[in-house]
C-alpha cells in the first residue's frame, strides 16, 4: 500500500481530545499543506481562521453546543479553525449562476482535505463539523461580509485512537462504463 493510502486509511474523525496545547508550528504545517490545494482559477479564495482559548470556548458553547445535532465533545479540543471562503470571489458567482454549481463549496472542501490529512500525516486528530450557527459566529469572528465560513475543524491530539469505520466495498461506489 502506498503512502498516500495508508495516510487515507489513518485519517479519523476525532471526537476526543487530550488537553495539551497544539504548537502553532504544527499548526502552520497543515495550513501550509493547503496552500498547495488546487483552487478555481487558482485563486485560493480561502481563509484560515485557528482559534484557540476563551473565544474557542464560547463558539464551542455558542455555536455548537444548543442545537438539534449538538457537538458537545468539541469543546474538548484544544484549537477549532474556521474554515472560510470569499463567496464573492467572481468565478464562484458566475459557476453558481451559469452552471448551478457551488465552486465555493467544492474549493473549500479540497482545501480542507488538506488540512486534515496533514494533521493525520503529524499525529493530530480532526474532525469536520458542518453542523453549526452560521450567523453567531460570524459575529464571534467577525468575518467580513461577502464571505462565510463552510466548516468548523476541530484540532488537537487525539485521546484515544478513534476506530476505523466500515467503509462501502468498491463494487458498491465504482462503476465502469463504455
Amino acid at each position: 500500500m502506498t503512502g498516500f493510502m495508508n495516510l487515507a486509511r489513518l485519517r479519523r474523525s476525532v471526537r476526543s481530545y487530550l488537553p495539551d496545547p497544539v504548537p502553532h508550528e504544527l499548526i502552520d504545517q497543515c495550513i501550509e499543506a493547503v496552500r498547495y490545494a488546487p483552487s478555481a482559477c487558482d485563486r485560493q479564495a480561502w481563509r484560515f481562521i485557528v482559534v484557540e482559548g476563551e473565544l474557542k470556548d464560547r463558539i464551542a458553547g455558542e455555536c455548537l453546543g444548543a442545537m438539534p445535532v449538538p457537538n458537545r465533545w468539541a469543546a474538548q479540543a484544544p484549537v477549532i479553525v474556521a474554515l472560510c471562503i470569499d463567496r464573492d470571489f467572481i468565478t464562484y458567482r458566475l459557476g453558481a449562476g451559469m452552471r448551478g454549481i457551488g465552486y465555493a463549496l467544492i474549493d473549500a472542501g479540497i482545501a480542507g482535505q488538506h488540512f486534515v490529512l496533514q494533521a493525520a500525516e503529524i499525529g493530530l486528530g480532526t474532525c469536520w463539523i458542518g453542523w453549526f450557527r452560521k450567523r453567531r459566529l460570524k459575529r464571534l469572528l467577525g468575518i467580513p461580509r461577502g464571505w462565510e465560513t463552510a466548516a468548523l475543524i476541530t484540532l488537537g491530539f487525539p485521546a484515544a485512537g478513534a476506530p476505523e469505520r466500515e467503509r462501502r466495498p468498491l463494487a458498491e461506489i465504482r462503476e465502469y462504463r463504455s
